[in-house]
């Protein structure tokens, strides 16, 4: 009875854990529109939006995706990315902004902006209408 009661009270433990990931500090939800890439406007389409404990989602500029976001503030790290496959004249901004996505390594949030960076000094410069 003690084992099972130990086995319990260690599978509450991680429900338990704080959120340090970039949603608690500013970035959850709301719904951000990449504005621009590598300091140039970003002229097709894209959101991401960030759920409590990692889960992070958005439209790409032809499809929808879903990926995960697990490291704590102000590091940032997306796991796999899952797409929908659809074609559209948006591709190649598309295929841009996976590449850069998956390349980020930190965040940044402030008032209606989100950027996140890598050490290589791409930057994606994100609003919200706040």
């Amino acid at each position: 009875m003690i084992r099972l009661s130990a086995l319990m009270l260690m599978g509450l433990i991680p429900a338990c854990q704080a959120d340090e990931t970039v949603a608690r500090y500013g970035a959850g939800d709301v719904l951000w529109t990449l504005v621009e890439l590598n300091g140039a406007p970003f002229e097709a389409r894209a959101t991401v939006e960030f759920a409590e404990g990692g889960p992070m989602s958005g439209q790409a500029p032809c499809n929808r995706f879903t990926t995960e976001n697990r490291v704590p503030y102000p590091w940032f790290e997306v796991g796999p990315i899952a797409a929908t496959k659809m074609a559209c004249p948006d591709l190649a901004a598309e295929t841009a902004f996976f590449e850069a996505l998956s390349s980020m390594t930190q965040s940044e949030v402030r008032p209606y902006t989100l950027f996140l960076r890598n050490d290589d000094g791409d930057e994606m410069k994100f609003t919200s209408p706040g």
